[in-house]
């Protein structure tokens, strides 16, 4: 078994492993590995991620020890390296991807054989106690001695590492001491339903990391390159790189692995396929089922010029696709990575949780020493009951299910968004969506469709129309603003001859220049042209006029002498379900706002149809602003397309991009929704607000369970047998309860309220 696993060696004084762990079913056990490896010299930046169970660190090159004496203290701790490796990589750095561990049944866990193995001899010292009643004490004492031994052997190893108050130690000093009180059965029993918790846990576990299981099962692992010359296409391709595992099939295509595509292939994919890459269709049309990348299960059809995401499977045609982004840098390997860095990264909640549990658990052994000792020593009671008592008290007292109750939730509601397109990058992300007062939202692209159409072009005398569109496109030829491009596809549609353009720029958030046919020109917003120069009282007639249609104006303008040249306006529809989305937003308790460099007029047009408050003739640094006066009101989420919000997105308490899956979006914000629709923002504060009231559930469960147990323990009513079965209860419902989420659908919820 091979991961695939980066190291680089950095200057010659330390090297990083990674390596894939088994065994890790709760934030507890990321804290018992990390303890012990920050204690041994020589290892330094050790992070380790529950949800992949992967372990990265570096080893200085004169460490006493190496990587084999790290996998054994691993090992010693019970848990388990099932494959390892590590590589130098060169001084530009190498890819990282994740790995598909083989699925296994829980029979075939080091957990599952142990609970199996403690079972049979449990029966097997029932039966000999039952028809040899002689030997029946040596036989449970045999059973309890055999069973406890690994958890033992495992708490002394933490001990040792620097966790001495481990569940382990718990459950092998109340068993043990049961053995010691002469309660032999109960002993074994204890030692069966303990590992019978620990292996529930392991299946929890599991299913929690289903989600990066599945996306990870997305990914294609082959291609077919098209060679030059094939279906009469030049195709200017070296194949200098290496590609290996190659099979021919027929004249000019090979089959590769997806991680030897480079920038510019050209592949082919039939129906039936997964697009291997993000790229551009250069031949061909189809429908593609994008549920893999954006969860959306409506096939889009696509066609030459359109781009595909990898993952995405081909439906009916053929296609050729030009490859834009190597295997590492695709759509889905990036919302893989982020999933791994959202389930590593912890909520505020589950960081309190975990801190709670480092000093709940030493207070509780010092709790029942007092209830072993105090009453027969103060008052003379007998020893036998309350040492018993005491030894339950611990059983009831161990924290597996306080501390799975918050990570448990957490990796549910990631996992659950994952699959609907809600991508979150991590715990503290997804509870603070849920505590939003304000929800901002960007304009252009987010509200709106953000495929603006030109709907006139007015002209001011000497120049006419044609001249006009063709100057605007000019300016605005290789922008990536959304009217740029808008006006650019206008002049091309109507057979326009674009001018070459020279020495173009731009000027933040208020119009953009070039040099055409040797004229200075510039494109700008209204309030722009006329701080250039003051319009004449027709003109100002003309673009109101535009404006209060609902539609965005562009002046363009002669640098050199400031006056207009003329108008062109667009108009960028709203999103079909941004109205539905707001209308959830305000049922939740949510107050939705619309921020917008765009014209009064404009801005006044679409807030109105929607219902939604608004502030316009925003510059960048204006939407901050006001960004930090609702933040003093209140926690404030910001939506916007991920490029041209990006301060916005950053200043907020949560920034949330749309976007189907763009670079920008998912780097820029705390959640991008990979659907682009304004409903789901509203579904994003429903899971949030879902996964929050999960957490509170498990607590509830875990403490008041144990609360209830350890009353009637101290009273005598319940004893040994309980105790561990109200662990081992408690963590059941815990787990159940957090599973529950993956079954969450935020439609149903859009009108929760506030907590």
């Amino acid at each position: 078994m091979r991961t695939h696993t980066e190291s680089m060696l950095q200057d010659g004084t330390s090297t990083s492993h990674v390596m894939q762990i088994e065994g890790m079913d709760c934030a507890s056990c990321v804290a018992k590995i990390e303890m012990a490896l920050q204690r041994i010299p020589g290892v330094s930046e050790v992070q380790l991620n529950y949800a992949t169970e992967k372990l990265a660190f570096r080893l200085d090159a004169d460490a006493p020890t190496n990587a084999g004496d790290i996998e054994k203290t691993i090992g010693t701790l019970g848990f388990t390296v099932v494959s390892s490796a590590k590589q130098v990589a060169s001084a530009q750095g190498g890819s990282a991807e994740s790995v598909l561990m083989p699925a296994r049944h829980w029979w075939q866990h080091k957990k599952g054989k142990l609970f199996i193995g403690l079972g049979i001899l449990m029966c097997v010292a029932y039966l000999i106690s039952m028809f040899l009643p002689q030997y029946g004490h040596w036989v449970w004492v045999v059973t309890v001695l055999l069973g406890v031994f690994p958890f033992a052997r495992q708490a002394v190893a933490l001990a040792i590492a620097g966790t001495p108050f481990s569940i382990e130690t718990l459950m092998s000093v109340a068993a043990l001491g049961a053995l010691f009180i002469g309660e032999a059965a109960e002993a074994a029993a204890v030692v069966v339903l303990f590992s019978l918790g620990e292996l529930l846990e392991s299946v929890a576990a599991g299913r929690a990391r289903s989600g990066i299981k599945t996306l990870l099962s997305l990914v294609p692992k082959t291609a077919t390159v098209l060679l030059d010359g094939c279906s009469g296409h030049a195709h200017s391709h070296s194949h200098s790189h290496t590609h290996t595992h190659e099979h021919k099939h027929g004249h000019g295509q090979k089959q590769v692995p997806v991680s030897a595509l480079r920038i510019n292939d050209r592949v082919l994919v039939k129906p039936g396929d997964q697009v291997p890459a993000d790229g551009l269709i250069v031949e061909g049309a189809s429908s593609l089922d994008e549920s893999p990348i954006t969860g959306e299960s409506v096939p889009v059809a696509k066609t030459g010029g359109d781009r595909v995401f990898a993952g995405s499977i081909n439906i009916d045609g053929v296609l050729q696709v030009k490859v834009e982004k190597k295997a590492e840098d695709n759509t889905i390997s990036r919302i893989i990575q982020l999933v791994e860095q959202a389930q590593a990264s912890k909520a505020p909640v589950a960081r309190f949780i975990e801190n709670f549990s480092r000093y709940y658990t030493p207070a509780v052994m010092l709790i029942a020493a007092l209830v072993m000792l105090v009453p027969p020593l103060v008052m003379g009671q007998d020893w036998d009951t309350w040492v018993y008592r005491g030894l339950a008290l611990l059983l009831i007292a161990c924290p597996c299910a306080l501390v799975l109750s918050t990570p448990a939730a957490i990796a549910s509601g990631l996992a659950v968004g994952t699959r609907r397109g809600l991508l979150v990058k991590g715990g503290g992300a997804l509870e603070a969506i849920g505590k939003v007062n304000v929800i901002a939202f960007d304009k252009t692209g987010t509200l709106t469709e953000g495929k603006p159409q030109v709907t006139d072009i007015v002209a001011f005398a000497p120049e006419n129309e044609q001249d006009i569109l063709a100057m605007a496109a000019a300016v605005e030829f290789g922008s990536s603003h959304p009217l740029a491009k808008a006006i650019v596809q206008h002049a091309e549609s109507a057979g326009v001859v674009i001018p070459p353009a020279s020495q173009a720029s731009a000027t933040a958030g208020k119009a953009v220049h070039a040099k055409v046919a040797g004229r200075d020109l510039s494109i700008g917003s209204p309030v722009y042209a006329e701080s250039i120069s003051p319009f004449l009282p027709e003109q100002k007639v003309q673009i109101e006029a535009l404006q209060n249609s609902g539609k965005t104006v562009s002046v363009l303008l002669d640098a050199q002498t400031g006056r207009a040249l003329g108008l062109i306006a667009l108009r960028d529809e709203a999103r079909k379900d941004a109205q539905e989305g707001l209308v959830q937003l305000k049922a939740m308790g949510v107050r939705p706002v619309m921020l917008t460099g765009d014209n009064r007029h404009t801005a006044k047009a679409i807030a109105t149809n929607l219902g939604v408050d608004w502030e316009a003739e925003l510059l960048p640094e204006d939407k901050l602003g006001l960004i930090n006066k609702m933040k003093g009101q209140g926690m404030v989420a910001m939506v916007g397309d991920g490029i041209n919000d990006a301060p916005a997105l950053a200043t907020a308490d949560v920034g949330i991009a749309m976007g189907g899956g763009t670079d920008v979006a998912m780097e820029t914000a705390d959640a991008a929704l990979l659907k682009s629709r304004v409903t789901d923002v509203a579904h994003l504060v429903a899971l949030s607000r879902a996964t929050m009231a999960n957490i509170k559930q498990n607590v509830v469960f875990a403490l008041g369970l144990k609360g209830l147990f350890l009353l009637t323990t101290v009273l005598g009513v319940t004893g040994l047998w309980m105790a561990v079965l109200a662990d081992t209860g408690a963590t059941a419902l815990v787990t159940l309860n957090a599973l529950r989420l993956l079954r969450f659908n935020p439609a149903q919820r859009q009108a929760t309220t506030n907590d």
